[in-house]
């Protein structure tokens, strides 16, 4: 029955960014501007729910505990005395996914193994993967799982936690024997991942199961934009320079050779799955023409065949034929693009591994807009790239002018920049060889990013600097392009009066607090600069969400009155549905 409880076999705890955020003053600035969740990233990874659904298919329990959200939905809720309250599983399970984690995700496995000495932690996610040496010499950790397809490793370490089995045996993991580090074999690199799913029907089901409604939910807003993806594969055929998800670090990291797709029967099953919870967007997570244009083609016909009422989000990484889009628009009814050029510059993008033209990419946006079925088209540029200027940054807001003027003032098109911030992804080939990339690293060793984490603004965090921009540089260049992107967007009537003047204050706000967090730093008394900051903490907290761009600028709407689709939950609550 829905209402029986059962005791989990894992629990998996998400942490916020910086533990104790809410006490401490930092101007996490515009680092999460782009993305859904909020600077405390909250958004725990897909990983979480896709081991959940695999592993409750072989008879195993998982809770996943978003502590991260729990603590910034109240300030009265105590993690220490909720992890303590928690009855001990077979395993606890917390992810350092990306680099953001870092200082909130070793200090909770602290919290876990003051209250629960004698249950195991294990660590997993892209960042652990490359950390996982240093991380399994911590006492708080006891295994560190490698990959980036670990639902049965996960499985085998979780039965051998169990019943005392082999831990030897058991591939991609790294654990403690006698003291000193042991690295298993990295053989678990599957090329079919069909049987992967995000799994959100028993999410659904875990709310009911431990009566946890909050502990599940994904990110801050979710219930009010319920947001949902489908992920493409595993793996990654781009090189981009500063990315930890490129094939470089695939290859040289997660051990992966070739990327893995999943076919378009597994992809529509997702898809179908998620229609039947949500009316709300479903974004499609990687490039549907990363395999070939047939296997895109299949999972576009499949959504059309559905009829399904979803909003659906194709994002691309490589610049697609312009006969792509009359493609999409010919089987889909509601659609929205998005697309990241890092920036408008050919040489930067070259340097990047993004070697299209300007031509050639501004022949696609005009082939895609000329759809009146596409809902809009968001655009995103990057602070932070190799070769790039203050000048070439502040350019871009001339050549994102030069785009509206070409598609006639096209309110669909969405310009955003961002800085490459906090963190230059470790793994990537610009954190790996920064000198051939024009990097200078500021942090390398994982103790090294926790300890930047708790310094007072984002730009003191920053684990890098370029040779054409300093930190100081990169930090004026995002915010003063950021300002003027905002005004030519009112201009052309992309956003509103409104919007586009709040977004102008947060700046201006966010700026001057930056400049009395510098001019804090430079004071001589240890005491007094902590005192100070600790003073600023209200403004401070209300400058790091929606600096450069308002958050809801990224959301795509949602026609239908009713986003949940409650007869089938309510099926779920009774165990009905896969």
């Amino acid at each position: 029955m829905f209402f029986s409880l059962t005791h989990p076999d894992l629990i998996f705890l998400h942490a916020p960014s910086v533990y104790d955020f809410r006490e401490k003053s930092i101007v996490y600035g515009p680092v999460s501007d782009l993305v859904p969740s909020t600077p405390i990233f909250e958004m725990y990874p897909v990983g979480f729910s896709s081991i959940s659904h695999y592993l409750r298919k072989h008879g195993l329990h998982v809770r996943i505990i978003n502590i991260a959200l729990q603590m910034l939905k109240s300030r009265d809720f105590d993690a220490e005395k909720y992890i303590a309250g928690l009855k001990s599983p077979a395993i606890f399970g917390i992810d350092l996914h990306w680099m953001p984690h870092c200082h909130g995700s070793v200090e909770l496995a602290k919290i876990v193994k003051k209250y629960h000495p004698d249950t195991p932690v294990v660590f997993g996610g892209f960042s652990s993967s490359y950390f996982y040496d240093e991380l399994i010499e911590l006492p708080e950790i006891d295994f560190v799982m490698r990959g980036d397809t670990t639902e049965e490793p996960m499985r085998q370490l979780v039965e051998a936690v169990k019943t005392g089995g082999d831990l030897a045996a058991v591939p991609n993991l790294v654990w403690k024997k006698d003291g000193r580090a042991v690295v298993n074999p990295f053989t678990n690199v599957p090329a079919d991942i069909d049987q992967y799913s995000i799994g959100y029907n028993e999410m659904v089901r875990s709310v009911f199961k431990y009566r946890d409604f909050t502990g599940v939910i994904p990110f801050m807003d979710w219930t009010r934009y319920n947001i949902m993806a489908a992920f493409v594969g595993r793996g990654c055929t781009m090189n981009c320079v500063f990315c930890g998800g490129s094939r470089y670090t695939f290859e040289n990291t997660y051990n992966r050779r070739n990327m893995a797709f999943r076919s378009p029967e597994a992809f529509l099953k997702d898809v179908r799955t998620i229609s039947h919870l949500s009316r709300g967007p479903i974004f499609v997570l990687g490039d549907l023409l990363m395999n070939d244009w047939e296997h895109g083609e299949t999972i576009l016909r499949g959504i059309s065949e559905m009829k399904i009422k979803n909003k659906i989000i194709l994002e691309f990484y490589v610049l697609p034929p312009v006969e792509v889009f009359d493609m999409v628009d010919k089987y889909l009814d509601d659609y929205s693009y998005e697309m990241s050029v890092e920036s408008h510059d050919e040489e930067v993008r070259r340097l990047v591994g993004k070697g299209y033209s300007d031509e050639d990419f501004e022949a696609c946006l005009a082939a895609a807009l000329k759809h009146d079925k596409c809902e809009r088209f968001d655009l995103y540029f990057m602070v932070g790239m190799p070769g790039q200027t203050y000048e070439k940054t502040m350019s871009t807001v001339d050549y994102c002018r030069k785009l509206y003027t070409q598609l006639g003032n096209d309110k669909r098109l969405l310009p955003f920049i961002s800085p490459l911030a906090p963190f230059l992804d470790p793994g990537s080939r610009a954190f790996v060889e920064p000198e051939k990339h024009g990097y200078i690293l500021l942090a390398k060793t994982l103790e090294e990013h926790r300890q930047a984490l708790l310094q007072p603004s984002w730009k003191y965090i920053m684990n890098y600097e370029t040779k054409w921009m300093n930190r100081d540089q990169i930090v004026d260049a995002t915010y003063d392009s950021a300002f003027e992107l905002n005004r030519l967007k009112l201009e052309v009537g992309a956003v509103d009066e409104k919007t586009a003047r709040d977004t102008e204050e947060r700046i201006v706000q966010a700026r001057d607090i930056m400049r009395r967090v510098d001019e804090i730093m430079v004071l001589p008394d240890e005491a007094v600069v902590q005192q100070k900051l600790k003073e600023l903490k209200q403004e401070v907290d209300r400058s790091s969400i929606s600096t450069v761009a308002d958050k809801q600028e990224l959301e795509w709407s949602v026609r239908q009155l009713t986003k949940f689709r409650i007869p089938h939950i309510i099926k779920l609550m009774f165990g009905a549905g896969d």
